[in-house]
């Protein structure tokens, strides 16, 4: 099977960092001063990704770029594109109270101009690890039809500060059958949990397989999201809270037929900063990695 062109890398930066209180993509967790971003792209740029395209609100523009785009400008071809409250097609409306731009589907799609080849969508604020990237570049260097997602063990993603948000998956033959949005998962003792918005409460076990939303797409799937995000603003845009949720948007596209995705696996560990309790942690972790060779003092030296 021939190769297909390298493949970008969609970073989704644009979050509001509430949970955290700050812009915890731009925190320093390396040795010398380095982000996660900055170790995802490390990692991403090994793996064979040859172009970074950022999602990030046009009120961090500055800070971002200075801090984060700067570092990699003479590295790689960079792009920016801007997730905006307003940025919908133009028969809907912003309704009043909304202040939160419409999730990570809408990010996503927002990205289709400056990408056309296949790529990779990552969250900032998360570090997936080395094998992560290099099995995500080996699916889209494949010239594969298939989308694919890494998978990682609910247990370990989870945050000892609060609840986070978990895309909990079905998977059969190594493709994803089904994945359920939980937005707030938390620890159980050895297992864990999930509370709807209705109050009910769901046991896990813990082992269940989860999307971090590290997943792998074709050109094809804007179209796709495009038409899944019109839907939902039918369905949900009058709502000041609803966000599209792109493991939810996947769940949809597998369901109607109109997507397989192949379910990759790491060995890697996972790691976030969703609270800024989870920092010193984070800082400990990617220490031990510098100090067990995996990653040098300074990434860019």
């Amino acid at each position: 099977m021939t190769s297909a062109t390298s493949p970008t890398l969609l970073v989704l930066a644009a979050g509001m960092g509430s949970r955290y209180g700050g812009l915890k993509q731009i925190d320093p967790v390396g040795p010398a001063g380095e982000t996660i971003i900055d170790y995802s792209i490390f990692d991403a740029l090994r793996a064979g990704f040859s172009k970074l395209v950022f999602v990030i609100r046009k009120d961090i523009e500055e800070a971002f770029r200075e801090t984060v785009g700067s570092r990699f400008e003479q590295r790689v071809a960079v792009e920016y594109v801007f997730q905006a409250l307003d940025d919908i097609p133009p028969r809907f409306t912003v309704p009043a109270g909304r202040t939160k731009p419409w999730g990570t589907t809408q990010a996503i799609l927002l990205a289709g101009d400056a990408i056309h080849e296949p790529f990779a969508a990552i969250n900032a604020d998360d570090f997936y690890g080395a094998e992560s990237y290099r099995e995500l570049a080996g699916h889209l260097t494949s010239v594969s039809p298939d989308y694919c997602m890494v998978g990682f063990i609910l247990r370990n993603t989870l945050s000892d500060f609060g609840s986070v948000a978990r895309g909990v998956c079905q998977v059969s033959d190594g493709y994803l059958k089904d994945i359920v949005e939980l937005t707030k998962v938390e620890r159980d003792g050895d297992h864990a949990r999930n509370t709807g918005p209705d109050g009910k409460v769901t046991a896990l076990s813990g082992d269940e397989p989860v999307s971090l939303n590290m997943w792998g797409f074709t050109p094809k799937v804007f179209v796709q999201l495009r038409e899944r995000f019109e839907r939902f603003l039918e369905q949900s845009g009058s709502d000041p809270k609803a966000e599209c949720y792109i493991p939810s948007t996947v769940g949809e596209l597998v369901h109607a037929g109109q997507a397989r995705v192949k379910v990759l696996h790491t060995r890697d560990s996972w790691f976030g900063v969703t609270y800024r309790e989870d920092r010193p942690r984070v800082i400990e972790s990617i220490r031990r990695l510098v100090t067990n060779g995996q990653y040098p003092e300074k990434l860019w030296s």
